[in-house]
């Protein structure tokens, strides 16, 4: 359960730091958009443009991110990034045209993309032997906040006026900045002795890239619950729409409640690829389920669905809990965030591209376009495993040669 793991204080500070950044982050991401189409009047395309252009952008920002971390304070940079977010969320007030608008949000998105990996030098410190079960549990909180911002959100969508929409944005601004601040108080961390050799060493890593690609197919998933099944469920079946917000809740609840006890059960690399891979095979399950509802009664789309959201939640545990394993315990410590961005990457590729690929396939090609994505899970699932032999022969070569 999410309060499974006895927190140290230093690891009391970055889970608080955490809950108040995704309460913020939980109430944007679900109304944020609003604010951009009533307020600045921008039209839904311009919006969904700039941001898949903030998204490419910084799809490569956690790498020098990560690596500043690695070199100076990874507090310092951390905090120096959130602070970056919070200074994007108030230029988003004083936005007036498209052009600021897209400067803004790839601003936001690349400070954003570099903390990410600036944090992982922290985790990786304060978890001590496992820090893959902090990761878990940070991940527990992160869903939790998300599930209270929402609420939040729900408030303002509600209200429905220009003033509810700027307090939403200018309370995820007040998130940042507060999370920026309580950071500090973390403990100076010291960066690791720089190791002879290239500098960019996560970028000639090839397996380390390819664990990462193949994580960015099965990133994906997270664009099911989001995107594919809300478009599916409105326009191909007779499932109520109340369905949609059941969904979230189970998939919440699941994860905040189980994560960290699967995160314990993966201790290594070869159980990490092995997690993919059922994680991979368990989403072909999951989308099959989902092409099947299109012509069946409301009950019963309703009934598969929410089973199918089960389903796929067990390999969102799964996929998380192996990728927390693999990228944590297949990178070096002396350039943990520089791995760690690089391993990013994968799920910044997922969000660039998968709702276009999802929106393709599920709602183009109909049931064929479910099996294809399913087997295209299970396809990156299957892959994991021999990618992580080849991850961990290299690094066993290069142990000889340091020997």
């Amino acid at each position: 359960m999410i309060t499974a793991l006895k927190l140290t204080r230093p690891q009391l500070i970055l889970v608080t730091a955490t809950l108040v950044n995704t309460i913020g982050n939980g109430s944007y991401l679900t109304a944020g958009i609003l604010y951009f189409t009533k307020v600045l009047h921008l039209p839904v395309y311009q919006v969904g443009l700039g941001f898949s252009a903030a998204g490419i952008i910084s799809l490569a920002a956690g790498i020098p991110g990560g690596h500043l971390a690695d070199r100076y304070s990874p507090r310092a940079i951390y905090a120096l990034t959130l602070a970056g977010c919070a200074l994007g969320m108030a230029g988003f007030y004083f936005t007036r045209s498209f052009l600021a608008f897209v400067l803004v949000a790839c601003f936001t998105s690349i400070t954003q993309t570099a903390g990410l990996a600036a944090r992982g030098p922290i985790i990786r410190r304060l978890g001590g032997g496992r820090p893959q079960e902090l990761r878990a549990y940070l991940r527990s909180v992160t869903n939790l906040g998300i599930a209270l911002g929402a609420v939040g959100a729900g408030v303002a969508v509600e209200v429905n006026s220009a003033l509810a929409y700027k307090i939403l944005i200018a309370g995820n601004g007040a998130s940042f900045a507060m999370s920026a601040a309580i950071i500090w108080f973390l403990p100076g961390i010291k960066s690791e002795p720089v190791a002879s050799g290239p500098r960019w060493v996560a970028l000639r890593d090839y397996p380390y890239i390819a664990l990462t690609l193949l994580d960015g197919v099965l990133a994906i998933q997270g664009q099911v619950q989001t995107v594919a099944i809300p478009l599916w469920l409105t326009s191909f079946t007779r499932a109520p729409r109340w369905i949609l917000a059941a969904s979230v809740v189970i998939n919440t609840v699941i994860v905040v409640i189980l994560q960290v006890r699967a995160s314990k059960k993966i201790t290594s690399a070869h159980e990490g690829g092995n997690a993919m891979r059922r994680a991979g095979f368990t989403l072909l399950i999951s989308c099959v389920i989902i092409s099947v509802t299109g012509h069946l009664s409301a009950v019963a789309a309703a009934t598969l669905i929410l089973t199918a959201v089960i389903i796929q939640t067990v390999a969102e545990l799964w996929y998380a809990a192996g990728g927390f394993e693999l990228s944590f315990g297949l990178a070096p410590e002396h350039a943990q965030g520089q791995y760690l961005g690089v391993y990013g990457m994968g799920a910044g590729l997922a969000n660039s591209f998968g709702p276009a690929l999802l929106t393709a396939l599920c709602i183009g090609w109909g049931i064929a376009g479910w099996v294809t994505v399913g087997i295209l899970f299970a396809a990156a699932g299957l892959l994991m495993p021999p990618a992580v032999r080849w991850a961990e022969a290299t690094r066993a070569r290069s142990d000889q040669v340091a020997i």
